[in-house]
């Protein structure tokens, strides 16, 4: 018996759950395929801050993405009844009075003073290493991006939503007015893969790069901090004095395997930003999907107009992801026209 849906959606990572939520709130219907072998979305810190704390500069487009995302997120809490949003500030460690300088400077941008408290701290924090003192932000916070796919994959689980298992290519039929998928037909197809997009034989010919990153999870009683710490790695809360530690970046290794070495570059580092105890409790990898000029990966394909990309959210996908799928949306059902600086045109 064939199935007659409006999408379907291969990938159900962040990209993809984004897309599913817009055709939900549209009344529009789909199957989900999902075969798991990308990690990336579940392995993520999830952090959402728009200030990027090397350079003291905004995120791109980082307020407005921010302002549309949270009440996505809130959605999502309520339909899946389950709390994913964490929110906290964040503090920088300040490794010179050149850091301080820089702070102040900052300061003086109208957008980055909606974030940054003008005040620096220089009281001493127990368990932290830090002699110039830290500067903070509000607003910032954190989705559990491994808790949001397991609540939504049981989710559409429950609505016989979803197809876990590969996607065949080859099995695709493409025809003017319609696709053919096995026992379901639907009028169009949006890949959300993250890397997976490598194998894609509509889609291959983009320039997503791969970016390993390795991430540790340590117990640490006595780190009592409820803010996210920042220095050459991050020191994220998650309650019951556990602590998500990272990240890693390389590039060479494709694998989604914890290694010995990102392990020791991450203990090395956090070496120099706490000085208490802790115990590494779990060790995870992923492969962040990233493209060269830093900007998502939207649009048709050239020659079959009703197969569509969503991809390269990048190291800040819980903030760039609902504000991506509304665009994509409306571009694939309103006809209207991508940014430049995301549709995947730019590169022809």
């Amino acid at each position: 018996m064939i199935k007659e849906v409006d999408y379907i959606i291969v990938g159900l990572g962040l990209a993809g759950i984004s897309f599913a939520e817009e055709l939900a709130k549209n009344n529009y219907s789909f199957v989900v395929y999902e075969d798991c072998s990308q990690t990336s979305s579940k392995v993520a810190g999830g952090v959402y801050n728009p200030v990027i704390l090397k350079r003291f500069t905004p995120v791109w487009n980082g307020h407005d993405q921010l302002e549309f995302a949270l009440p996505k997120y809130e959605e999502l809490e309520n339909k899946l009844d389950v709390k994913i949003d964490s929110k906290f500030k964040t503090r920088k460690v300040f490794n010179s009075i050149a850091d301080e300088n820089n702070w102040f400077v900052a300061l003086d941008k109208p957008f980055l003073s909606n974030y940054m408290q003008p005040d620096i701290l220089k009281g001493k924090i127990e368990g932290v290493i830090g002699n110039f003192g830290f500067g903070e932000l509000k607003g910032t916070g954190r989705i559990d991006t491994h808790k949001l796919i397991l609540n939504y994959t049981e989710y559409l689980r429950k609505h016989g939503a979803i197809n876990e298992e590969k996607f065949i290519y080859d099995k695709l039929i493409i025809e003017d007015e319609f696709l053919r998928y096995k026992d379901i037909k639907s009028t169009k197809i949006v890949f959300c893969e993250g890397f997976g997009i490598t194998k894609n034989p509509f889609f291959n010919d983009l320039p997503l790069k791969e970016s390993k990153g390795e991430i540790l999870t340590i117990h640490s009683p006595e780190l009592k901090i409820d803010f996210l710490l920042k220095s050459n790695v991050f020191v994220m809360p998650l309650g019951n004095d556990y602590y998500r530690v990272g990240a890693t970046f390389n590039w060479t290794d494709s694998t989604t395997t914890p290694t010995k070495e990102g392990r020791e570059e991450l203990e090395a580092k956090l070496k120099n930003v706490i000085s208490v105890p802790y115990k590494v409790t779990n060790h995870t990898a992923g492969i962040r999907p990233t493209v060269k000029d830093r900007r998502p990966l939207l649009g048709k394909h050239p020659k079959y107009s009703n197969l569509a990309v969503l991809n390269g959210l990048g190291t800040r996908g819980v903030m760039i992801g609902p504000t991506m799928a509304s665009m994509l949306f409306k571009h694939l059902e309103k006809g209207e026209l991508l940014e430049k600086e995301v549709d995947i045109n730019r590169f022809n």
